[in-house]
């Protein structure tokens, strides 16, 4: 697997200087690529600041409406200073490329949260929705319209805030009641008016907003089908794909039960009488917010002022923070739902002690409020991924060597989570393991667990049915006692012969929401460890230190050379590219042994 094709060494040089202000920038790895552009960490080497570097080939800017369009996108985002909006820094040209150079996101966008969480629970989607809103609504303040508004282009950075990137679709309103003509957006999020070509303005920021708190809360959007074409005859008559039994005061018309799984809202006013079908899944706040954005007639959907005001955001948990964890597995809620009532106070009178209030006192949350949605299905996925395995290598998969490069890589897709350290000590008491992240887990001889978090101080045990109970290191049931002694000598065994010893990770205040993967299931072969975690990650460490990393939610495997060198493909471009002899027998070990898995009824 080759770092790079020469041409690009050519046309896009390692050390890259801006001629107006002579800085100079150093290429680092390859992040990603888009329509017209490819996407590196770039590094200002007077400062050693990072950068997101977004290089477009000019070779690629033939039309003279491509031209104008990158010259718009440039325009308009240089223009923009918002704590939720992808910051930009800079840009300049050369003779081969132009560089945008914007704030680094590090955690990626939510359409990678998307599909490994599916489904978030209310509190996130609440952080997430409000954080969004805000954003837009410095937007159209600035009488500026996203027009592609999506879980692609809204980006992560460390702390899980978010920020509205990508304005290739952007157009400024330049007097009042000016209907944009241009037909641009994405399919699952394109509003109606759009498509019948009627002019368009801010409301169709507000039909995609509502699309995307469908898709965080039920898990897939509001209008997807197998064909476009189908996907925009939903989007024109404003037919979800699911239905709710509740009632939505703020519209007026009563909710007729269609059944246990769907129900059926009947809108009255002066212009519109539609019918809608929410999932049942929701609450009624949540639901009556997202009728309001998904509503044919745009003249009928909400400002973004007015959705910051609906009451989705004082009904219910407003989380202060996130931990990390949450890219990947549903946060712990339990101290909502056990034991006292928690008096809450508005955001801003949060201290260390709260991990989560709402912006005013509300009444106790029922459990559809706080479910942790977060699947269980170990077996499923382990079949999923054994399917995805199977029929990539039953393709005409071509064996050859270096066709797999860095620009063919997706590392948006690469593991958040993976076995760094691991210890057999199953002949006496279990098998430990320290995750990338520097937490550590045990899993015992009797089928239980104990995970410590990076902190050192948080610890989850897990009992032989899969029950969390959340403890610390000074506070734990007497019975414990015994493996948390255990769980402290695996720990420092692992720091003092098998990794080097880093500085302690501080308590952070999301710490108390953190709830990691763990491993569900391991064992030994000849030739490797094998180990799959509760989030459906499957990796196999090699005898000669090389390892492999399956995810069959981001239907992908991560490739870590004896170097440590991260590469991630997705299964459909190895597919189509192929791949070498290695890593074509990588994969087929890993088959093989998933069946015997799966035949011995081991997950």
């Amino acid at each position: 697997m080759t770092s790079m094709k020469e041409d690009d060494k050519k046309e896009i040089p390692e050390i890259i200087r801006d001629p107006q202000t002579g800085c100079t920038y150093q290429r680092l790895r390859f992040f990603g690529k888009g329509g017209f552009a490819k996407c590196y960490e770039m590094q200002d080497l007077a400062t050693e600041q990072v950068w997101a570097g977004k290089v477009v080939s000019k070779k690629l800017l033939v039309k003279k409406t491509q031209k104008e369009k990158t010259a718009q996108e440039i325009s308009i985002h240089r223009s923009l200073l918002h704590k939720h909006v992808v910051g930009f820094h800079n840009f300049f040209e050369d003779s081969q490329n132009i560089y945008i150079l914007l704030e680094l996101c590090k955690k990626r966008s939510m359409m990678e949260l998307h599909k490994r969480r599916k489904a978030l629970t209310e509190p996130e989607t609440r952080f997430y929705m409000h954080q969004i809103l805000l954003g837009v609504q410095y937007l159209h303040h600035k009488r500026i319209i996203h027009r592609d508004l999506k879980l692609g282009n809204l980006f992560l950075d460390d702390d899980l805030h978010v920020k509205i990137g990508d304005f290739g679709l952007a157009a400024k309103i330049e007097y009042e009641g000016e209907r944009k003509q241009t037909v641009c957006g994405t399919p699952n999020y394109i509003a109606p008016e759009i498509l019948t070509k009627k002019g368009h303005s801010f409301e169709v920021d507000i039909w995609s907003i509502g699309c995307i708190m469908y898709t965080l809360l039920v898990g897939k959007p509001p209008f997807e089908t197998s064909t476009l074409q189908d996907t925009y005859k939903r989007i024109k008559k404003c037919e979800y794909n699911e239905g709710i039994s509740m009632a939505i005061e703020v519209c007026c018309g009563p909710w007729k039960t269609l059944g246990a799984r769907y129900a059926q809202a009947v809108i009255n006013n002066n212009t519109l009488r539609q019918e809608y079908r929410i999932p049942s899944a929701l609450r009624k706040p949540a639901a009556s917010m997202i009728v309001l954005q998904l509503q044919a007639n745009p003249t009928l959907r909400p400002s973004v002022d007015k959705l910051l005001q609906h009451e989705f955001f004082s009904s219910g948990i407003m989380p202060a923070a996130l931990p990390v964890s949450c890219l990947t597995t549903a946060p712990r809620l339990d101290q909502l739902i056990e034991g006292e009532p928690i008096h809450r106070r508005p955001l801003n009178e949060v201290n260390s002690n709260d991990m989560m209030a709402v912006d005013s006192p509300v009444k106790p949350q029922p459990p559809e409020e706080l479910r942790a949605v977060e699947s269980t299905g170990h077996r499923q996925n382990l079949m999923a991924l054994r399917d995805q395995i199977a029929s990539l290598l039953t393709g005409k998969l071509k064996c050859r060597p270096e066709c797999l490069t860095d620009e063919l890589s997706d590392p948006a897709a690469q593991p958040l989570v993976w076995v760094g350290k691991w210890v057999d000590y199953s002949d006496k008491y279990g098998f430990g393991y320290q995750l990338c992240d520097e937490s550590v887990g045990v899993m015992f001889n009797d089928t239980t667990k104990l995970i410590m978090l990076a902190n050192g101080v948080t610890v989850h045990y897990i009992d032989r049915q899969g029950k969390e109970q959340y403890m610390t290191m000074h506070k734990y049931p007497s019975e414990l006692e015994k493996k948390m002694k255990l769980l402290t000598y695996f720990r420092r065994y692992m720091t003092e012969h098998l990794m080097k010893a880093g500085a302690s990770v501080s308590v952070r205040e999301s710490d108390g929401l953190s709830r990691l993967p763990h491993l569900h299931q391991w064992f030994r072969t000849t030739l490797a460890v094998i180990m799959y975690l509760t989030n459906g990650t499957l990796q196999i460490n090699f005898q000669d230190h090389t390892k492999i990393i399956l995810c069959p939610l981001m239907q992908a495997v991560t490739y870590i050379d004896v170097e440590k060198n991260f590469r991630t493909f997705r299964f459909a471009t190895i597919e189509e590219h192929g791949c070498d002899k290695k890593l074509y027998t990588n994969l087929k070990y890993a088959l093989e042994k998933m069946n015997s898995i799966l035949t011995n009824k081991l997950c």
